[in-house]
């Protein structure tokens, strides 16, 4: 029952997580005209496009869970950099990378796509390392592209100048380096579970 009520826990957590850099996520989009849902976020929680922030929460919740179990699977229990102050540093690199998308002008799309792909590596390479979590990014986000791609297509979204089919060809990295950090998040709140079932049972 401890288990369940832990991953429960965990599950909430990580689903208010991926709903609170959803929305500061948006914000920063905006200015780019490629919003994952409208502009105005207040009025968006009771439009059409409401389900957007819980369907990124749902979203992040089993990434974050999905990661650690993978781990387990495979025999291969992440320890490159396991603390909450780089969890923290990984997050805010991730907020970055997607301020650089809206922010930076660069001179063409080619050129902001290539330079996200190099950050949202050095990102995974920085904050993880390992092979599961590379793969797990690269399915995961060629998942997500081919969703939007096909929401934007039957007109759930609206993207002004596609260039990559019907969306911005730099969205794969965006979600590639998303995934990193959701799943670096699940990773910590996996191993502080796991360190104060240990201690509870040393107690006991």
């Amino acid at each position: 029952m401890t288990r369940t009520t832990n991953l429960l826990m965990r599950g909430a957590m990580l689903f208010a997580v991926g709903v609170f850099l959803a929305l500061v996520l948006n914000l920063l989009q905006v200015q780019r005209n490629v919003t994952l849902f409208p502009p105005d976020v207040i009025s968006s929680i009771f439009s059409s496009a409401w389900w957007v922030p819980p369907c990124c929460g749902t979203a992040s919740a089993l990434i974050g869970l999905l990661y650690p179990c993978i781990d387990s699977l495979l025999g291969e229990p992440h320890k490159f950099k396991r603390e909450w102050s780089s969890v923290m540093r990984c997050v805010a690199v991730f907020v970055g990378i997607n301020h650089a998308s809206a922010k930076v002008d660069f001179a063409n799309n080619i050129q902001l796509s290539l330079t996200l792909a190099a950050l949202s590596v050095g990102l995974w390479w920085t904050f993880d390392r390992s092979r599961s979590g590379f793969g797990l990014g690269v399915s995961i986000s060629f998942l997500a592209t081919l969703t939007t791609q096909l929401l934007v297509y039957k007109g759930v979204f609206q993207y002004t100048c596609p260039d990559f089919l019907y969306i911005r060809s730099w969205l794969p990295c965006i979600f590639f380096a998303g995934v990193i950090t959701m799943g670096n998040i699940g990773r910590q709140l996996a191993l502080y579970e796991y360190k104060f079932l240990q201690e509870k049972t040393h107690q006991d």
